[in-house]
């Protein structure tokens, strides 16, 4: 079974992950959604609610499950035996840090395959932080969140 780990802090899950986690799910028969915590970071939501919400999210893709995972993701990917690691990128400046955390990786653990997926030319904008901005400001962020999680994320900003 061929087992890949699409890792992140989804600090909300936007439509942009969705778009990679659907993709990603069609190449492997295993996705691990992994959310990354963090103790030296403060997110804006907790790791029980940026749970829920990828769970609700995903529900209709039948070969993706969430988890949490702490401290190096090479060492989380061993764990979980996955043969790649798969990262979306927006931009120019995603590639260049991604790069150097794929070469990183791949010095860890040679057998452990770093994927990049180029986000879809609807989300090249996006990110959790945009939403987060827009939302605390009051702004509609229909469409650049999953529609099952539009109103749980809206009610945190009430």
């Amino acid at each position: 079974m061929k087992t890949w780990i699409c890792p992140g802090s989804f600090d909300p899950v936007t439509s942009g992950h969705i778009d990679i986690i659907k993709r990603a799910a069609k190449m492997c028969d295993r996705l691990i959604v992994a959310i990354g915590i963090n103790d030296k970071k403060a997110p804006f939501l907790t790791a029980g609610e940026r749970r829920r919400l990828l769970e609700k999210s995903i529900a209709g893709i039948p070969n993706a499950e969430v988890d949490e995972f702490q401290g190096l993701l090479i060492e989380y990917a061993r764990k979980m035996e996955a043969a790649a690691i798969v990262k979306g990128l927006r931009a120019v400046s995603d590639y260049e840090y991604e790069l150097q955390m794929a070469l990183l990786n791949k010095r860890l653990d040679e057998g452990i395959e770093t994927i990049f997926l180029m986000s879809g030319i609807n989300f090249s904008f996006l990110s959790s932080r945009a939403v987060r901005e827009l939302a605390s400001n009051g702004g509609d962020i229909r469409g650049l969140v999953p529609d099952e999680v539009l109103d749980d994320i809206m009610a945190k900003y009430r």
